[in-house]
């Protein structure tokens, strides 16, 4: 195996093997170096198994409370979790053997192994020692984490993570989830289609608390209509934990409760994995808040070394490091890629119903002293939603007074991942909300509900 490259990858997660193809396409020998699966936590124990755990939930839910009126009686119900996770299990062997392909299609050398940056763009791996002519591209991600300073350490049986919680081949009775951002309110929605007793716990005043406060109101609603027991505000004090189960002594409202539980979920956040992989031997330092300290390329305090994906700082999301792949790779190339907007990447929560979100959130306009409109427009008033019996949540835009720059835009729906992507892309080219309306929308769909919106934001909404 060829010990020089033009390009070494230091990761072959989301942000890793993009930037690897990208660099290959552009005639760079390239080399990506990753001690587990390709795919990183996205393909393996993250985006890709729990959107099929989600999709499954979703086909429960249908099944045990809609399909009766939809005209389909399917008698009783039988939930099979394990056989959820093993459906999620094959998508995720597909996609890692995907990338595989991939990087061998583009000629990509895979070195399986722990990697360590030495000086002078070179990485060692076991006894080997690769060097990069042009640079090193440092993609490690992230890992799972618990609270130790509270005894609630990750012990995989009891207390366990989004990892452990993906393999799980029977739903826990009772189980409380800790922390009520995407992943918490995901699993949130999992647990709950799949029959267990779900609290879903967030130390601060709302769940999904980077979203608008709306979005928050509407999901705090939809879990609370199945039955989801939902703290906000709340504060774990202290945990027992035994081998059968866990009591948490939990403040919340101004009243302590103890809460018994057969498992505990920890969603409060991740640990970047920036240890043991040489960086200060390497002359790469970290901000204060423990990422790696990159310039607008994206580049390190050390020659030749550049940083991408979740340890290069926020947003933490797959898509936001694969498009740095892509402009780390084109900066090698010895191009000039267009600037990153790290103002317009979308943020996107798949429980049911889903929660996108791009831009500004209208707390963050308030704050800004802003001069803006709101348009608003029901899923309730959507044809497409009512004959799916998915009716619940809004399109929301955020324009600005003056000249109708689209400043944010917040969705709640079946589908909000996917409408997003219409006003992501508007606010990439600068659209206004005049010129999303002269765009017709296909009739009967829920992408009217963004036209709606648009026009509600202008004073003229149709159908409301």
């Amino acid at each position: 195996m060829a010990k020089t490259f033009d390009v070494i990858v230091l990761g072959g997660g989301p942000a890793g093997y993009v930037c690897a193809i990208r660099a290959a396409q552009l005639g760079l020998s390239t080399a990506v170096i990753e001690r587990e699966k390709l795919g990183g936590v996205c393909v393996n124990v993250g985006c890709i198994p729990s959107k099929a755990l989600l999709h499954s939930a979703y086909v429960a839910k249908l099944v045990k409370h809609d399909a009766k009126t939809l005209g389909v009686n399917v008698g009783d119900v039988k939930l099979d979790l394990g056989a959820a996770v093993r459906h999620s299990r094959k998508a995720s062997e597909q996609n890692s053997k995907g990338v595989e392909f991939l990087l061998k299609k583009h000629k990509v050398t895979i070195v399986n192994g722990d990697g360590k940056l030495q000086t002078a763009r070179k990485v060692k791996v076991g006894k080997d020692t690769y060097s990069a002519s042009k640079g090193v591209v440092i993609a490690t991600g992230t890992r799972v984490k618990g609270l130790a300073q509270i005894g609630l350490e990750i012990n995989k049986t009891t207390v366990i993570s989004s990892d452990e919680a993906l393999f799980l081949q029977q739903a826990p009775q009772s189980l409380a989830i800790i922390g009520a951002g995407a992943v918490g309110c995901e699993f949130t929605d999992i647990f709950n289609a799949f029959d267990s007793k779900v609290t879903l716990i967030e130390v601060l005043p709302r769940i999904l608390p980077l979203e608008d406060h709306e979005s928050s109101e509407a999901i705090t609603r939809s879990f609370e209509k199945r039955k989801i027991q939902v703290l906000a505000g709340a504060k774990v004090k202290g945990a027992e934990v035994t081998e059968a189960m866990v009591t948490l002594d939990v403040e919340a409202g101004g009243k302590a409760q103890k809460i018994e539980v057969e498992k505990v979920l920890m969603a409060v956040g991740r640990a970047l994995n920036t240890e043991s992989i040489g960086l200060e031997d390497a002359g790469v330092t970290l901000t204060d808040q423990g990422f790696v300290a990159v310039d607008q390329n994206l580049k390190t305090a050390a020659d030749g070394i550049y940083a991408i994906g979740d340890i290069a700082g926020p947003p933490m999301l797959a898509h936001k490091g694969s498009r740095e792949g892509v402009f780390v790779a084109e900066v090698l190339a010895g191009q000039k890629p267009r600037p990153i907007r790290y103002d317009n990447v979308p943020s996107v929560t798949y429980c049911h119903p889903e929660v996108a979100s791009i831009g500004l959130t209208e707390e963050q306009c308030k704050k800004q002293k802003l001069d803006y409109v709101v348009g608003k427009f029901p899923l309730s008033a959507n044809g497409r939603a009512r004959v799916a019996l998915e009716t619940e949540g809004f399109v929301k835009i955020i324009r600005d007074k003056r000249y109708g720059e689209i400043l944010g835009a917040h969705i709640v729906a079946s589908h909000a991942s996917e409408l997003i992507h219409e006003l992501t892309v508007a606010r990439e080219n600068e659209y206004t909300v005049e010129e999303v309306d002269l765009a017709i929308h296909a009739h009967p769909t829920l992408s009217e509900a963004v036209a709606e919106a648009v026009l509600d934001s202008l004073g003229r909404v149709i159908h409301m």
